[in-house]
């Protein structure tokens, strides 16, 4: 049997028909179906480029392809190609296949009509909140609420009718998106820590001056905050603590993140690293610094937190989405609150002793996450919805 996955990210087609990823949504990430279903077919946006992109890596393979939707951003391209994409995403799904979700997702809100009306069963894995996603300080556009409504709305339903979910977070998502009656419902994060992502040990070194700060995420939109970090390395520095910044990650906010910047005066001391294309230079850059600083709006459960923690590094979370499983009260801020992050790093920095004990829980926390862990619970969901769809088709040959 084999799997159609909806995906909402973005992929590159080379003219050798190749599809090329950047971040983790590699070939080897789509492979972990692959114990269960017999091929992975992906349901996604992908855009025609005369070469393979720098930086990016192959995204199909073997047993992993890709049905292709018309490429769109934003809300205006994808309401101008939305029958189309309905239309192919319709047709994508072959009588013999399985169904999840990756959600929240608009490939698979293109799928609800057609799982609904044959009543086909399907799985879902939750990734990230939309009620955070289009708040109005991470998402600027003039409909942002109705966006918000709309896709919550969305999520709680596919999730009802899920024959079964799985959710990044251990609690904070199944409360505002819970399963159905009788779904089975599990966790697991999408990241995939092998042995060599833990560092050997905590660290034993105070942080040296000046200290080091670091934010990993998309500057495409503002769910990082990373305008709020740089406003409070101002004021961090007012209070005559030495730091600096960097942010790995690019967008379309990194111009505009640059000019805060220059405006500030830390033009110097924050660098913007852009989109780094392997494991090995995020883990590099995470190993340099000494604070990770996540002041985010939204999140499902950080990829980056995790990654951090591994490397035993102290970090500061916001209190949205999943945070509050991954750290202790004492190192969460509100969010969107320069002054109370402002003061938090401080606090941290000016307490080495504190940063010790936090690099030594953060490892042991990151453990939870290991590849041996999570993927047994990956397994258990995707061995289910292939049980009661082998169940469905059964039944329809029968009736």
């Amino acid at each position: 049997m084999n799997v159609v996955v909806s995906c909402d990210h973005h992929f590159d087609r080379s003219p050798d028909g190749a599809v090329w990823a950047h971040g983790p949504l590699t070939q080897s990430f789509w492979a972990r179906y692959l114990p269960v279903f017999d091929k992975v077919r992906l349901i996604a946006r992908v855009r025609d480029v005369p070469v393979a992109p720098a930086g990016e890596q192959p995204a199909n393979g073997e047993k992993v392809e890709f049905i292709a939707m018309p490429d769109f951003t934003g809300p205006k391209q994808y309401l101008l190609r939305r029958r189309t994409i309905v239309a192919a995403a319709r047709h994508a799904i072959q009588e013999g296949d399985a169904v999840m979700l990756r959600a929240p997702a608009l490939m698979g809100d293109c799928l609800d009509a057609d799982l609904r009306r044959t009543g086909r069963p399907y799985g879902i894995e939750v990734v990230t909140d939309p009620y955070d996603v289009f708040s109005s300080k991470a998402f600027r556009h003039p409909l942002s609420p109705f966006f918000r409504w709309r896709f919550a709305a969305v999520l709680r339903k596919q999730c009802a009718g899920a024959v079964g979910a799985a959710y990044v977070t251990q609690h904070a998502l199944q409360r505002r998106y819970p399963p159905g009656p009788g779904a089975f419902s599990t966790f697991y994060s999408s990241i995939d820590l092998v042995a060599a992502a833990f560092a050997a040990g905590p660290r034993t070194q105070p942080p040296g001056q000046p200290a080091r700060l670091l934010l990993v995420g998309t500057l495409a939109q503002l769910y990082k905050a990373p305008d709020v970090l740089i406003d409070a390395v101002a004021e961090v520095r007012k209070r005559g603590v030495a730091v600096e910044l960097t942010i790995v990650g690019g967008g379309h906010f990194q111009g505009e993140l640059e000019q805060r910047a220059e405006r500030l005066g830390l033009k110097e001391v924050i660098r913007f690293m852009g989109n780094l294309s392997s494991a090995t230079e995020v883990r590099a850059e995470l190993d340099r610094a000494d604070l990770l600083t996540m002041p985010s709006r939204q999140e499902g459960l950080p990829r980056a937190m995790i990654e951090a923690m591994a490397r035993g590094l102290p970090a500061i979370g916001s209190t949205v989405g999943g945070f509050p499983e991954l750290l202790p009260a004492e190192d969460l801020v509100p969010p969107d609150d320069v002054p109370a992050l402002a003061a938090k790093i401080c606090e941290m920095l000016r307490d080495p002793a504190r940063m010790l004990a936090a690099s030594a829980r953060n490892l042991d926390k990151a453990r939870e996450y290991s590849q041996d862990i999570l993927t047994p619970r990956r397994l258990a969901l995707y061995t289910h919805v292939r049980e009661r769809t082998e169940a469905w088709l059964r039944a329809r040959r029968a009736a």
